[in-house]
Formats: C-alpha cells, sequence, structure tokens
C-alpha cells in the first residue's frame, strides 16, 4: 500500500502576480502545458478570462502569436475554464471537439486572453465557446469546444 500523499496533476491557486486571478498551473513542467504557463484564471459572471503571455517561442515568422500556439492555448482554455466554472475537478476530461476561426494576429509580449463561457454541462459533457482578444487588438479568433468528463483515476478519487 502506498501512503504517499496524492497531488492532483494541476495547482489552482491565488497568483500572487494578479490579485484576484488564480494561477492554472501543471505540476509537471516537462508537459506540453508548460510551454503556454503561467495561466492565469478569472471568473466574472458568466465568463471566464484564462491569460497568458506569449513569448518569442510562441511567435510565427511574421512576428505574430503562431496559429498552433493558439490553438493550444484555446485548449488549454477551456480546461482551465471548467476548472474555474467548478465543473471539471480532479478527474479531468479529454478534448472530443475544437473549431477555431482565425480573424487576426496576436502580438508577442501582450497579455494574450481567452474569453470562455459554458454553453451548458451534461453529465458528462461540457459545451464551451470562446473569444481570444488582447488589449489594443481587434478579435484574434473564435473558437468553440466540447469537453467529455471522465471519471477520476482512483489515486484521485
Amino acid at each position: 500500500m502506498n501512503d504517499s500523499p496524492v497531488h492532483p496533476p494541476f495547482t489552482y491557486e491565488d497568483d500572487p502576480d494578479l490579485p484576484g486571478w488564480k494561477r492554472w498551473q501543471f505540476r509537471d513542467t516537462t508537459r506540453y502545458n508548460a510551454f503556454l504557463e503561467p495561466l492565469a484564471v478569472k471568473v466574472e459572471g458568466s465568463l471566464a478570462r484564462v491569460r497568458m503571455l506569449p513569448r518569442h517561442e510562441h511567435s510565427n515568422v511574421r512576428g505574430d502569436v503562431h496559429g498552433g500556439a493558439l490553438l493550444g492555448f484555446m485548449d488549454v482554455a477551456l480546461f482551465a475554464a471548467a476548472r474555474a466554472f467548478g465543473v471539471l475537478q480532479a478527474g479531468g476530461a479529454v478534448t472530443l471537439d475544437l473549431s477555431a476561426q482565425f480573424i487576426g494576429g496576436g502580438v508577442i509580449g501582450v497579455p494574450l486572453e481567452a474569453h470562455v463561457e459554458l454553453l451548458r454541462e451534461t453529465q458528462r459533457m461540457l459545451f464551451l465557446r470562446g473569444l481570444i482578444v488582447q488589449e489594443g487588438v481587434p478579435t484574434i479568433a473564435s473558437f468553440t469546444g466540447t469537453l467529455r468528463k471522465s471519471t477520476p483515476p482512483p489515486s484521485l478519487a
């Protein structure tokens, strides 16, 4: 029997750098999420704001935020928002679909936000939509996604 403490894979704690925000971060820094982190999350009414700071490694040859980085951020933002809304806990979920429409370019070095809404929750599914925005820039992208909630592994139940 293993009596060592079990920790959820993510931390969700007050962000010391952004009062009023939570920091949502993967504990294992060797995973994909570390490429986008740190992420900050804040719920305002029915909207979850998920924030990242795009860095040079997120850029394309034009110097804008790369579309692949935006897609990765959209996917991760669905999970961060679901956690912030309180509809997703340690059991996690999987992305069933993610649809995106690119509208404009994002600026490196300026906070990028996903504004995410929970459209509907069923026993096993979450339906969400959002916009990718940046201060001083027209809307960068819109997206929708469906997450399927999974059963927590015994170690996290």
